[in-house]
């Protein structure tokens, strides 16, 4: 590491105390980037990249993006979402992403509904992957591959989502298939 880029991260480090911010977004990152200017000139010219990747490495919580922001604003909804070890857990599963999807939706919290559907293509990628796997029981492969498709119409057609779901509990092939999931149809 050559001094100049010594010197430059000390000023950056040092200018970032005297802000003083919590998280670091592209707002204050541009902020910061102008004070160093503003206080050193040319030793204080540097792109926003290197001034998060500065910070970044120095501990700070940089935030670049609005996904990044949403998952930090939003991070206690999205604990603990995806169950899928019963048909039952996937079901409620999908229900709370999609009172998420609803309640982001309303709100105009465009990034945080980009990763409720980013967790259900999560579930269902998961589910997919257990439903290949030929260690796991034929049985329970086979119900991976349902919560598969429930997750996949979900994402194509919440709205219809569960209308849809409750005519699939009810149709002979799924009783067939499923006959412990009795007590899940209405």
């Amino acid at each position: 590491m050559t001094e100049d880029s010594k010197t430059k991260k000390a000023l950056i480090l040092d200018t970032a105390r005297e802000i003083k911010v919590e998280k670091w977004t592209p707002a204050e990152i541009d902020q910061l980037r102008r004070r160093l200017i503003a206080e050193h000139g040319e030793a204080g010219k540097t792109g926003s990249d290197y001034i998060a990747e500065v910070l970044k490495d120095a501990g700070h919580r940089v935030l670049l993006t609005l996904q990044e922001e949403a998952e930090e604003q939003y991070e206690e909804e999205f604990e603990d979402l995806l169950h899928f070890s019963t048909l039952e857990d996937a079901e409620v599963s999908i229900m709370r992403l999609d009172e998420l999807m609803l309640k982001f939706r309303s709100q105009g919290e465009n990034a945080a509904v980009e990763r409720v559907l980013n967790v259900a293509r999560l579930g269902k990628r998961r589910a997919e992957m257990i439903a290949r796997n030929r260690k796991v029981e034929p049985h329970k492969r086979e119900e991976k591959v349902e919560i598969s498709n429930w997750f996949r119409i979900w994402l194509e057609t919440p709205d219809a989502f569960f209308d849809w779901l409750d005519v699939r509990k009810k149709s002979p092939e799924f009783r067939a298939k499923f006959p412990e999931a009795e007590e899940i149809v209405e």
